[in-house]
């Protein structure tokens, strides 16, 4: 193997890839990322052998070849060097990368390909295409409420349901659930309904902050894969085994109150209350006070703690009764950061119950938020 290629665009690739290389792996190898030419390109790919990332980037082939290196050494030596030309050459006989670029140079001993996993490109015939900022935004607004603890796998993922002509993907952890719909541009051929790591779907949100082609998803016909395939990027990841809850079980059909609030001050005056809350489990309480002929309706946020109490109080347009409920004000916040409208309504059934929040206009998003104990 010999070419060239540019450290900026080297220094890119191998963060793209490095993200799933493992840290602790049992196999030496999946502590190492493979550099192998492909049809004119230099092809970097990283595994964790539950998610695969492989990006191509431009280069000048002289000769084809491929070996694997530490990505740990390889990623902080590239990103060290000037932005020039970085000379890569294989040395066979000793399984070393010898680079050079400008007045630097360095060999890197690696580990044979053939010990790298093998990874699937062409899994099936059929794609689904989105467009990755729709993509991104689905993404960014669901796996916020997937879970972190392992106890519960089904709960680490996003369920991703394709019907008809509309993608509906839920995440939920137990004390809160987050469900999107977006429309696909062609109708799927057959129902599909899989559950993805959210892990993955990270990457893929981050490795398609610039891309402009739309992304294809593709699913093994065993559905035990999914593949998403960018210009220059592929992620293949292994689905989730088992039954997601039934999510429509969890949103609340109907509510007796609704307030509709600008977001930007909910989002301020949910952070003041968790100034004040963060040693009593973020606990937030949420008035709801129906207006009169004479004064507008009212959302009450406040906090009470050892350390001090607080109030804060919003206008808002209430349809209903008066109500109070508790939550825990970080989950507030998470969904006010991903949720893209200038105004969102809560809609709550008694304290007991889950609230409910939605963009104001937009009917595809849903958060689900559970309620927290409230001392009298």
């Amino acid at each position: 193997m010999k070419l060239s290629c540019l450290q900026e665009n080297l220094a890119k690739g191998i963060s793209i890839v490095s993200r799933v290389v493992s840290t602790r792996a049992v196999l030496p190898v999946l502590s190492n990322i493979l550099m192998t030419t492909d049809e004119g390109r230099l092809k970097l790919a990283a595994t964790d052998l539950s998610t695969s990332i492989t990006c191509w980037i431009g280069a000048k082939v002289e000769e084809d070849g491929e070996i694997t290196v530490p990505a740990r050494l390889l990623s902080d030596f590239v990103s060290s060097l000037p932005p020039a030309q970085i000379q890569m050459e294989l040395v066979t006989r000793t399984k070393s990368l010898h680079l050079t670029c400008a007045q630097f140079e360095a060999d890197i001993r690696g580990i044979d390909a053939q010990d790298f996993p093998l990874i699937p490109s062409d899994v099936s015939d059929h794609s689904i295409a989105l467009p990755p900022e729709t993509l991104r935004q689905m993404i960014e607004q669901v796996i916020l409420a997937a879970a972190t603890d392992e106890g519960r796998p089904v709960l680490t993922g996003a369920l991703a349901q394709f019907q008809g002509s509309e993608l509906t993907m839920v995440a939920a952890d137990g004390f809160r659930l987050s469900l999107r719909k977006t429309q696909l541009s062609e109708e799927v051929p057959e129902p599909l309904e899989v559950i993805i790591p959210a892990r993955a779907l990270r990457e893929l949100a981050r490795v398609s902050a610039e891309e402009e082609e739309p992304v294809e998803i593709i699913v093994t016909p065993d559905r035990n894969q999914a593949l998403f395939r960018l210009s220059n990027v592929e992620i293949v990841t292994q689905l989730i085994e088992g039954k997601f809850p039934d999510y429509n079980q969890i949103i609340p059909s109907s509510h007796s109150t609704r307030a509709v609030i600008n977001a930007h001050d909910l989002m301020r005056a949910v952070r003041i209350s968790v100034l004040f809350s963060r040693d009593v489990a973020n606990i937030v309480r949420v008035e709801i006070i129906p207006g009169t002929e004479t004064d507008p309706g009212r959302l009450i946020v406040e906090s009470a703690a050892e350390v001090g109490q607080n109030v804060g109080e919003l206008d808002a347009a209430v349809e209903g009764e008066q109500m109070e409920i508790a939550f825990n004000g970080r989950y507030i916040i998470d969904m006010l950061n991903v949720l893209g409208t200038e105004q969102v309504a809560l809609e709550t059934t008694n304290s007991s119950r889950p609230g409910i929040l939605k963009p104001v206009g937009d009917e595809n998003l849903v958060y689900v938020v559970m309620p927290m104990h409230l001392k009298k």
